[in-house]
């Protein structure tokens, strides 16, 4: 498969040690924490997370003090514990809402990926923000695949979106039923890029920034910034498969592997055979064996590392 990575809980054959990777290998879970994620794995898939209802439509201004958002907030059920944790939500380049959406924008035609984790989140305890960063700009559709670079500078992921990631978190912080000191950040591809540049090291400017993060499948190139290697302030996941079409498993080994040797708290778990997108629920994704899989390993995975990391 042309990638390998050690310190592992699930063993993968001939594959030597590498120190910021974890492979899901084909063979079956062992023991440990493996067991432990698969257990957790499948509740989430049995389990339903839907709370009945749509996220509330709610609008803050961006860090860069000129663009105002939209954001899509879901909440834990009432009575739940306040003030609650939070996660910050990114979506990838093709914007948050379905393909299907004909020009109407609103949390009801938000796309099931992002809908399905806002309610796991909320079902978990959590208050969860999508944040539209396309469609205050005038591009709510979002951009097709193999398009960066004739791509606008005004969503740039790398310099401009972070400040909308930061503008979420000052948001959630002025909200007396959020605990503003366990706030997460999860991004997809175009946004999971935007989630490596937001918890680099010296991007808050200087404010108490994320907790923790969750980046799934993005580009790791990152404009070239950080070839000397990669400091996050806070612990960073990455999710990857070996099959992604649209960015570089090796760029991401590579940047998690340089990041590693700086000391920084970074993890690359690499999928064999998953695709980008991997997670979308639609069944052009996962009628592949290696999505369901590489879905639900990552939904388990989230879930411990934000409750370990968030206290929830």
């Amino acid at each position: 498969m042309g990638i390998c990575a050690g310190r592992s809980e699930a063993v993968a054959r001939h594959c030597a040690p590498h120190p910021s990777m974890t492979i899901i290998s084909t063979m079956r879970y062992r023991f440990g924490l493996a067991a432990v994620l698969l257990v957790l794995a499948i509740v989430l898939r049995l389990a339903p997370v839907a709370l009945g209802g749509e996220p509330e439509r709610v609008s803050f201004l961006s860090a860069d003090e000129k663009t105002m958002l939209v954001g899509y907030l879901f909440a834990p059920p009432d009575g739940a514990k306040r003030p609650a944790p939070a996660v910050v939500m990114l979506h990838g380049r093709a914007g948050p809402y379905s393909s299907l959406a004909h020009g109407v924008y609103t949390a009801a035609t938000l796309t099931h990926r992002h809908q399905n984790w806002g309610q796991l989140w909320a079902s978990r305890g959590y208050f969860a923000l999508m944040v539209d960063s396309f469609g205050p700009r005038g591009y709510p559709a979002g951009f097709a695949a193999g398009t960066y670079d004739s791509r606008p500078l005004e969503i740039n992921e790398v310099t401009v979106r972070p400040l909308d990631a930061y503008g979420g978190l000052r948001y959630l912080r002025s909200r007396s039923d959020i605990d503003g000191d366990r706030i997460g950040l999860q991004g997809w591809s175009n946004g999971g890029s935007t989630v490596l540049a937001t918890m680099a090291e010296g991007a808050s400017g200087g404010l108490d920034g994320f907790r923790a993060a969750l980046a799934l499948y993005p580009g790791c190139l990152l404009q070239h910034r950080y070839e000397a290697g990669y400091r996050p302030y806070a612990p960073v996941r990455i999710f990857i498969g070996t099959a992604d079409e649209e960015v570089s498993p090796k760029i991401c080994m590579n940047f998690a592997d340089k990041a590693t040797a700086l000391g920084s708290d970074v993890m690359l778990t690499i999928y064999p055979d998953a695709t980008h997108d991997f997670d979308d629920p639609g069944k052009k994704f996962q009628r592949l064996a290696a999505n369901r899989e590489a879905a639900d390993d990552t939904r388990a995975r989230a879930v411990a590392f934000f409750a370990a990391e968030l206290g929830r």
